[in-house]
């Protein structure tokens, strides 16, 4: 995070989280599925689309696609970005699913998305159909979720700093700067703590 850089030093892990599991392969549109799932009118529901495509658009993102996108379930998603994660390529990956969905209405579970994706970040397409035709990661990728799930995480997106501290939802840049500076100075210490404890 450039506001603070030289400040503190961050080491980004990505986990999966399935907001869809189940859906089926074609999915749904996504304007018809966030109003079943929250359980409000449409015009509700665009009216905030249209805030996450301004607030995307404010930090450069493309955003383009939302309208026109489908939720998806990303399980198989997961387990390619599990196997990225081994090649040290996962953020490259993530930010590149997050533009064929985001920016191109794509299909993140699509093996042909999947594999274009991989390619783009220098990853080996054929590796990724031989995953996506075997249980490769399936259970890694499981075994992860719950763990976070059982932590408390219910939604995306959520940052976990440390294995200790949660902070949910979307936030403005400025507060997720001023919570990491808190959390490290609460980290820093309970450190001294346990360092005068064992003096």
């Amino acid at each position: 995070m450039t506001a603070l850089e030289g400040e503190l030093a961050f080491h980004l892990e990505w986990q999966p989280f399935e907001l869809n599991p189940g859906m089926p392969p074609e999915g749904e549109p996504i304007l018809d599925h966030l109003c079943r799932k929250y359980g409000r009118d449409a015009a509700t529901m665009e009216q905030m689309q249209d805030q996450i495509i301004a607030a995307a658009e404010a930090v450069g993102l493309d955003f383009s696609g939302v309208r026109e996108r489908r939720a998806h379930d990303t399980f198989d998603a997961h387990r390619i970005l599990a196997w990225a994660g081994g090649q040290d390529r996962e953020t490259a990956l993530q930010l590149a699913l997050f533009e064929a969905y985001f920016a191109r209405a794509e299909n993140p579970s699509d093996p042909a998305v999947l594999r274009r994706a991989a390619e783009s970040v220098g990853l080996d397409g054929d590796e990724v159909e031989a995953i996506l035709a075997s249980d490769q990661y399936a259970d890694e990728v499981r075994t992860a979720k719950q763990f976070f799930v059982d932590a408390g995480v219910q939604a995306v997106p959520a940052f976990i700093v440390e294995r200790r501290y949660l902070i949910s939802g979307a936030q403005e840049p400025d507060t997720l700067v001023d919570a990491f500076r808190r959390i490290a100075a609460e980290i820093e210490e309970a450190d001294a703590g346990a360092e005068r404890s064992a003096g």
